[in-house]
């Protein structure tokens, strides 16, 4: 028997369970790619969306004014949620009677931290699938060159006489199931690395603005308090 080779050709010959075995590996490599450069534009403007934000905080005289111009944002992102969830609750505290000042950073900080739990979630969205494609996918390909393999056995053996040229064109579109997973894991593994390690940077960077920001509001109070 004699097939063209080719993907589609090993495909169209193949059996209906390693066409399957096929068709979810051709639709995680999609969905793991579409997610790639989804998830590399986001993490690539995160990072400029950050970087842009603290030089607007240090250089800014007057936080309200910052505070005012982020608040007319239609739908504001990352380290500028973190900011005014901090600085609305330390305000809304703060004209309040009674409240000490280290309640008033413990409300902030609380805030903050919701804020940050919440845009460490988006950044961190989809990433769970490129880590199950990446370490199932080249499974799911084994289990379809066994099966391939399996089957190319199976009609050998209801024959008299076996040739190499019988069983290789089985075997070898059974292959191409494993040779599918390599591709759909390969690029899902190094993504999810890249973008791991991305994401941990800017992690750091938004819990360091926390405290800076934490220290910036004790700062301002201990001043008030002492003017």
């Amino acid at each position: 028997m004699t097939i063209d080779s080719s993907i589609l050709g090993y495909f169209l010959f193949a059996s209906p369970v390693v066409k399957l075995v096929m068709l979810l590996l051709l639709a995680a490599s999609i969905a793991s790619w579409t997610i790639i450069f989804q998830r590399g534009s986001l993490l690539k403007w995160a990072k400029q969306h950050l970087d842009d934000f603290e030089d607007r905080f240090w250089s800014a005289k007057d936080l309200t004014v910052l505070y005012n111009e982020i608040k007319e944002k239609e739908h504001p992102e990352g380290i500028e949620k973190i900011f005014l969830a901090g600085l609305k609750e330390f305000v809304r505290l703060q004209k309040r009677q009674g409240i000490h000042t280290d309640e008033m950073l413990a409300g902030a900080q609380r805030a903050m931290r919701v804020a940050y739990s919440r845009t460490m979630d988006d950044l961190e969205n989809h990433l769970s699938f490129l880590a199950t494609v990446g370490s199932t996918s080249p499974y799911v390909g084994l289990f379809g060159t066994v099966w391939g393999i399996m089957t190319a056995f199976h009609s050998l053996g209801q024959v008299q006489q076996a040739t190499i040229a019988m069983v290789a064109p089985g075997i070898s579109e059974a292959l191409v199931a494993t040779a599918m997973g390599l591709f759909a894991a390969i690029p899902a593994v190094i993504a999810y690395n890249r973008f791991a390690n991305q994401i941990e940077k800017i992690q750091n960077r938004l819990e360091a603005f926390q405290e800076e920001f934490s220290n910036y509001l004790y700062r301002m109070v201990y001043s008030n308090e002492h003017e």
